[in-house]
This record gives C-alpha cells, structure tokens and sequence, in this order.
C-alpha cells in the first residue's frame, strides 16, 4: 500500500476465466502479472504485454513454456516445483518402512507436464531396488476411482503420488482409502504429509515463492525475463506423519526421524 500496490485475481479452478482475468490485470495498470498453477500454460497462450513470472509444478519445458530452462520463452520466467529425481528416492523411503516391499502403485495425472519423466524415474529406481511400480493414470475424478478400485482388487503394499493440484484437490479421496486398505502413501510436498501420507520428501516451498519474489523486484528493476533461468528447487525438507505410521503398525527407521525436518505426532 506504500510502495507496492498488488492485485489478486482468483480463478476457483475454472481456466476458462484466466484470458478475462488477465486481460482485467492488464486494463487496470499493473507491471507485471505472478501466476500459478494450470494458469501459467493458458496466460502463456495471451501474449501479454506485460511481463509473466510464475511458479509451476510441472516441467516449463514439457509445458512449451521454454526451450530450456536455461531460455525461457517471450516474456515469462519464474520457478517450478518439479524434481523428477526425487522420485526415487521416495521408493527408498517406502522400502525401508514399509516390510519386504515388492509392489508399489503410481497414482499420478498423465495431463501433468513433466509426468513422463517423474514416472521414468520411479520405474528405473524400481528395478534398481526390486519393486514392481504400478502406474494408475489419474486424470479425472471418474478415473481415480477406477484406479483406486483396481488397485483394491490387485492389492499392492504402498502408494506413491506425484504432486500436482489434481492430487492436491482429491487428496481426501485418496488417503480414505488408502486408510481403509491399510496401505502407506508417499508423495512430494508437505500438504500430503500433512492430510495422512506417511511421509512427504521435496521441495521446500516457501523458499520457491521466495526466489519467485526475488524475480519479482528484479524484473520490476528492469531485467528482461528472457535473461532469467528458471529455477529449480535447491532445498527441500522430508515431513513424517507419525500418527499415519502407528495406524498402519509400521516403524519408522532412526534414521529418517532423525533427518525429518518436521514430525506430525
């Protein structure tokens, strides 16, 4: 209200609005827009003339949104959440909690940006430890529940979840029954630790949404955003859902309570 006036215009999930909104942002004088989400694909199809950073949690390069990440495209720039090779280390994790470990289910959205690469990940980190990834592609609420009801007929002993807003949004559905089947969920951001995942390991949000201000002013102070490299998450924190693990009758090893940066008791 002194030296920064912002403006927030809020879509409730529908995509269609975004173009209506942008163009309401661009009417009234800002500088510039901060977008996220599903957002960032459809502002990127306006050609705006004001300048874009956003925050994303798939691949900006899968997405079309740059040739690199290293050369963003026109005038948008920003951060995203992806780090694909975390993937395997989240079967790491299930593997040492979870007994004998041999079949994991992928409930991932195959819409997402960057999906191939995160599903990759996991199926050569599978091999590698000698668990058998099911993948149970997830991109509407009717086929979650076909999913779920597959996997409930052909059990496997635990759940990974790529993180995206789809997952986010049905996370309930998802922790109900993997609470009624007894079976252990990971997944990447703190949210799902959070809701009932057993443990969440990756990126460490508020610090992207730090750098993605840091863009912000720089921008403002005159940088091109063709000039700024997207930026992949360097810190990242691993929560464990203690509770979840007693419901479940599993331990959790010393050693990752003690590395955890957070535990839900």
């Amino acid at each position: 209200g002194q030296n920064l006036i912002i403006e927030y215009r809020f879509g409730n999930d529908q995509l269609a609005r975004v173009p209506e909104l942008a163009a309401e942002l661009v009417k009234s004088g800002v500088e510039l827009i901060v977008a996220q989400g599903a957002a960032v694909s459809e502002i990127a199809k306006l050609s705006l003339p004001v300048p874009i950073v956003y925050i994303f949690s798939g691949d900006p390069v899968a997405a079309g949104l740059a040739d690199s990440l290293s050369r963003p495209r026109g005038n948008m720039t920003g951060v995203t959440l992806m780090a694909a090779e975390l993937n395997s280390k989240r079967l790491e994790i299930l593997r040492d909690i979870v007994p004998g470990l041999r079949r994991v289910a992928i409930i991932a959205n195959p819409e997402h940006d960057g999906v191939n690469l995160e599903r990759a990940n996991s199926e050569e980190a599978g091999k590698r430890i000698g668990i058998e990834t099911r993948y149970y592609p997830t991109p509407s609420v009717a086929q979650l529940g076909t999913a779920l009801a597959a996997i409930k007929a052909d059990p496997v002993q635990a759940i990974s979840v790529f993180s995206d807003g789809f997952a986010v949004q049905n996370r309930k559905t998802i922790f109900d029954f993997a609470g009624e089947q007894r079976i252990p969920v990971v997944a990447a951001w703190s949210v799902f630790a959070r809701s009932g995942a057993i443990c969440s390991y990756g990126p460490l949000q508020s610090e992207q949404y730090r750098r993605l201000a840091a863009y912000v002013d720089r921008i403002v102070k005159g940088a091109r955003p063709s000039e700024l490299p997207i930026q992949q998450p360097s810190k990242f924190e691993t929560i464990v859902n203690l509770k979840t693990a007693r419901s479940l009758g599993l331990s959790i090893p010393p050693a990752l309570l003690a590395s955890a940066d957070e535990i839900i008791e």
